[in-house]
């Protein structure tokens, strides 16, 4: 049996959320606990349950990559964003991705001369202008009940990304138990998904990821770090795809080039690149 399979063989879903977190602050992701930052927390960065976007995270970063803008008008596009304007969570999802590549078209004076401007919510060339953050337990409010993601991976307060894990030893709750809980996160909780790029799954052992319209068969396998000669000697396939697709530099890129939206029957399809692609 690999030293690998015995390590995480051993671990709680608790402690592998834990792992996982830890692998995330070795990539230089802050590190926060859900309940924190909820409204009622020790540290309050959301006015509510139904807030998901931490939108004085989102204000900083947008005045230290958008130097020129005012800052109303920065708080205008915050407002923008926490208010989706389509009935369709994947039309809103292509709207919020469409302003991520583009920048947010908006229009101000500056010594009585009115001049439009794109806001960017991202800098693409510069990972360091961006926050990186690692939230584990975000309680969002449901159509049903209160649902809470093991993890989610914020960029600049937008949340990015939505792992969810099961317990490696569970034979009864495997990855693909992962998968029908975010389809059950995607029904009830819409909001968080209106700028998500990324969705993963994992028990340690194996993980997948997929995009926000992906079947199962469309979950696919993060390869390797940084190229196929450098696979660890032991191998647990969470540890490498945080190592190697979340790395913020190779992840930026991934985000910028890699996702796409087609239109199928009168369905939108949201693709995202496999490891082979991306390389």
């Amino acid at each position: 049996c690999p030293l690998g399979d015995i390590m995480v063989g051993f671990l709680t879903e608790d402690q592998l959320e834990l792992q996982a977190l830890a692998w995330f602050r070795d990539q230089g992701y802050q590190i926060v606990y859900g309940p924190d930052i909820a409204f009622d927390g020790e540290r309050p960065e959301r006015r509510d349950y139904h807030q998901v976007i931490l939108t004085g995270r989102l204000l900083t970063a947008l005045q230290k990559i958008n130097p020129a803008v005012p800052l109303k008008v920065l708080e205008e596009v915050a407002d923008k964003l926490d208010k989706p304007e389509h009935s369709l969570l994947v039309q809103n999802n292509r709207a919020f991705h469409e302003m991520l590549l583009n920048g947010v078209p908006v229009e101000y004076e500056i010594d009585g001369t009115r001049r439009g401007d794109r806001v960017k919510l991202m800098d693409f060339s510069n990972p360091d202008s961006n926050e990186f953050l690692a939230v584990n337990q975000y309680t969002v409010k449901g159509t049903k009940m209160h649902r809470r993601p093991d993890i989610v991976i914020f960029i600049n307060g937008l949340p990015i990304v939505v792992i969810e894990l099961k317990k490696p030893t569970d034979e009864k709750a495997d990855i693909w138990k992962a998968y029908d809980q975010i389809q059950t996160y995607k029904d009830e909780i819409q909001d968080l998904f209106v700028c998500n790029e990324v969705l993963v799954i994992s028990d340690g052992f194996n993980a997948r990821l997929g995009s926000l319209t992906s079947s199962e068969e469309w979950f696919m396998r993060w390869r390797a770090v940084k190229n196929e000669k450098d696979k660890p000697v032991v191998e647990l396939e969470l540890e490498t795809m945080i190592r190697g697709f979340f790395d913020r530099e190779m992840f930026l890129d991934y985000l910028r080039y890699f996702v796409l939206y087609e239109e199928n029957g009168g369905s939108i399809i949201k693709k995202i690149a496999g490891y082979n692609q991306f390389h």
